[in-house]
């Protein structure tokens, strides 16, 4: 027995075999390895290099499947150019430039290859990814949800074989949304010329352009000085621009409430207040002018 009733896997009976005697299952064979540390750390142990032949084969048979395909598409597309042009009578010479300038078969073929630097979840160095895909797209081992399918390495996120090798070889383009691609590329430009044009008028509205023939203005033909200024070693300023003393953000002399004097000219009992008529209100309305000019005429 390699294992209890309680790990087995198989499907319970009501009687186990080992009291009614019937279904007894073969005994399991057991592989023993005595791996070094190397060895239990070899990612690729147990591989059969033999069977990399059929993989080879597949991929060149989806190679050659593709080529033909795209090169009976641009047959197709020749003949119903020639054929147009017959009908008119007359050839264009933009044709012949367009055909002179396709890229070849073969440099076709890898317009999917995307090689990039980066670095893996393995910490430390750097790898090569290909066929990198965009977020918004399906992953590609959720293609074939199959457990005997490609298998997929999560430590360098790569699959060595192609998770649907039955599939069309011109459907499978993983990963590709060349219109939406192209609209993106068009916007980016759009956003970039315009971010240009708007960093040049803003320099040039704050600078001026000296290219231009304006006059330049009074402002900056006068704006220098034949004041002298001292500097020290530490380019301290030693004479000729004496620093000024920072001027209160509230105005100067400004009476308010018929007061003859500002608030805070007067400072009694830990308090502030105004001279003129001693009051500790700062929105008092001062009496002492009014009581003033009321004995004067009287007086009178």
């Amino acid at each position: 027995m390699t294992h209890n009733t309680k790990s087995c896997i198989g499907r319970p009976r009501k009687k186990g075999a080992i009291w009614t005697n019937m279904h007894i299952a073969p005994d399991e064979k057991i592989e023993t390895f005595e791996l070094d540390y190397d060895g239990k750390q070899d990612r690729w142990n147990g591989y059969d290099a033999s069977t990399y032949a059929c993989v080879i084969e597949r991929y060149e048979a989806r190679d050659e499947a593709r080529r033909k395909y795209l090169k009976e598409q641009q047959l197709k597309k020749l003949e119903g150019k020639h054929s147009k042009n017959n009908e008119d009578g007359e050839v264009s010479d933009e044709d012949d430039e367009d055909d002179a300038l396709k890229v070849d078969e073969s440099k076709q073929m890898d317009f999917a290859k995307v090689e990039k630097r980066v670095r893996t979840t393995g910490g430390g160095s750097t790898g090569t990814v290909r066929n990198l895909r965009i977020r918004e797209d399906t992953a590609k081992y959720l293609l074939n949800l199959d457990v005997n399918s490609a298998y997929y390495d999560p430590k360098t996120r790569s699959m060595h074989e192609d998770p649907l090798p039955d599939a069309d070889p011109n459907e499978k383009f993983y990963g590709a949304a060349p219109s939406q691609a192209d609209h993106l590329f068009k916007n980016y430009k759009v956003i970039k010329e315009k971010l240009k044009s708007k960093t040049k008028d803003t320099i040039m509205e704050k600078y001026g352009n000296a290219a231009t023939e304006e006059e330049l203005p009074m402002e900056l033909l006068l704006g220098q000085s034949e004041r002298q200024v001292e500097y020290d070693r530490a380019g301290r300023v030693i004479k000729g621009m004496e620093t000024s003393l920072p001027k209160s953000k509230y105005e100067d002399d400004v009476f308010i409430n018929n007061h003859t004097s500002v608030w805070g000219s007067w400072w009694k009992d830990h308090q502030w207040g105004y001279k003129c008529c001693k009051q500790t209100i700062w929105n008092s309305y001062c009496t002492v002018q009014l009581g003033l000019r009321l004995h004067k005429q009287h007086k009178i």
